[in-house]
């Protein structure tokens, strides 16, 4: 349910990072900013590994593609453990 809940919160702050940036919602949104500002401070010490290891992309950022992937992988592996021991 953790993994889940992260994978939610990654596509939240993709979401809200798409608004401000093609001015569908004014950055200047007290409220969005907040949840956006609370949700970047959860996710910055995982991205920030990721982001050093991707090269450079330009405006486009991939590290929270890789790290859902990696957490879909990750909670892969947990449920076939799981499976195998029981």
């Amino acid at each position: 349910m953790l993994i889940n809940v992260l994978v939610m919160l990654i596509i939240v702050q993709f979401i809200i990072g798409l608004l401000f940036a093609f001015n569908v919602v004014n950055s200047s949104n007290d409220f969005l900013q907040q949840i956006y500002r609370s949700i970047n401070s959860l996710l910055e010490p995982v991205l920030n590994p990721i982001r050093k290891i991707l090269p450079a992309t330009g405006a486009i950022d991939f590290s929270p593609l890789v790290l859902i992937l990696g957490l879909q992988i990750f909670m892969r592996i947990l449920v076939e453990v799981a499976i195998a021991t029981s």
